[in-house]
């Protein structure tokens, strides 16, 4: 079943070894967005880190100011802003002055702070991150609708608190928040009727496995509070690399993938398990639900996602340098050219046509014929009375 309201984009964090050179890194990533808004995706969502090495954009609000002047339709989404790190009303006023940079395309997307090492430095206990998270998304909503604020806490303190602009999209930028395993992020959504991102939608470890669930919650909380969620809303994301041949993607992404992997187990201590003598390729396939092959091989896995969530209202590419920076560029041109069709159901009219010509092709072939021979008998006859006409003209005329 298509679904031509179905959004394309990727979840730019992002990923990049320790080996390169770290300015040419980030703005191969701003040539990336320029790439995905030349081949029609249509959302980027820009990562907030601060340690580890990979992740190396620490302000996602500076990078989508630079990447929405090289593009012209692509929408971008802070994805996300770590709540827990920033004074509420001035993630409030960046956002608004986002929105109006960008005349409409960006959207607010807000989550606890993924990474342990950036609240250490920062003093930031991690059991409170998920408490201060729901207390500013509060106070910026807040803000966003025109209110004026006044509220102390533990972390804050906001004293006659407005702002004085108005976002530039009525009634305010699209907000969504992050979601993993665990239930917080469902519950947001569905209390205060926003997007949700989930950003482990494919993850062996357990993020596929409560798609459903989580959904359940966000459905239910939403009813406590009087909303409705919309499956429009609700982005999944997971990691893909596609090539022409299975074989190709596999070799392409020898490049970069053991890097991923020792990345992801630096993070999470066991991940992936051991792999013994198997190929690293096989292990991430042993989940069947991240890509490494071809369009035909992207195409199943998002119909896995369907049949577990049901319809959403977007993919998301997680963005990484599993293969190098040609044959990455090429992975998101083959998705574009074959994998997004097929779920926007834009060819259906055009293979009705192809498949009523194969059924009739030599019903068609014979009227074809036919006329054919009507028309050069037509003319034949003409010729014919032309040349005779032209003979009786000779008739009685002297050399």
């Amino acid at each position: 079943m298509s679904n031509p309201s179905m959004r394309h984009g990727i979840f730019l964090a992002p990923l990049h070894p320790v080996d390169e050179n770290p300015n040419s890194l980030i703005h191969r990533d701003l040539e990336l967005m320029e790439w995905l808004d030349r081949l029609g995706f249509d959302e980027a969502w820009i990562g907030e880190h601060h340690s580890g090495g990979f992740e190396t954009i620490a302000s996602p609000e500076l990078f989508i100011a630079a990447a929405a002047e090289r593009t012209k339709t692509l929408r971008f989404g802070t994805g996300v802003i770590s709540l827990p790190y920033h004074q509420p009303l001035m993630v409030a006023n960046r956002i608004i002055q986002l929105d109006h940079q960008t005349r409409g395309r960006v959207m607010f997307g807000f989550g606890p702070g993924l990474l342990v090492s950036d609240a250490a430095m920062l003093g930031i206990d991690p059991k409170t991150q998920r408490d201060r998270m729901a207390e500013a998304l509060g106070v910026i909503l807040r803000l966003l609708d025109g209110e004026t604020v006044t509220e102390k806490t533990e972390w804050y303190n906001l004293v006659n608190a407005r702002v004085h602009l108005m976002p530039y999209t009525q009634p305010r930028p699209e907000i969504a928040v992050a979601s993993a395993a665990t239930p917080s992020g469902g519950r947001l959504a569905g209390k205060h009727n926003l997007m949700m991102l989930c950003v482990a939608a494919t993850d062996p470890r357990g993020g596929f496995n409560v798609l459903d669930v989580n959904w359940k919650v966000a459905m239910d909380s939403a009813a406590e509070h009087g909303n409705i969620m919309n499956r429009n809303k609700l982005r999944l994301m997971g990691p893909m690399h596609i090539a022409e041949t299975r074989e190709k993607a596999r070799e392409n992404v020898r490049f970069g993938l053991a890097k991923y992997i020792e990345y992801a187990r630096t993070l999470t201590p066991g991940r992936y398990g051991d792999f013994g003598s198997r190929d690293p390729v096989d292990v991430m396939l042993d989940s069947g639900h991240i890509v490494i092959g071809t369009p035909d091989d992207a195409i199943k896995v998002l119909e896995q996602l369907r049949e577990k969530q049901g319809q959403f209202g977007g993919f998301l590419h997680q963005a990484h340098d599993w293969a190098d920076w040609e044959q990455t560029k090429k992975s998101y041109e083959l998705y574009m050219r074959f994998v997004v069709p097929h779920f926007s159901g834009a060819n259906a009219r055009r293979d009705e046509s192809y498949d009523e010509w194969k059924a009739r092709s030599v019903e068609f072939s014979d009227a074809s014929h036919a006329a054919a021979q009507a028309t050069f008998a037509k003319f034949g006859k003409a010729d014919q009375a032309e040349a005779a006409g032209k003979q009786t003209g000779m008739i009685g005329v002297k050399s």
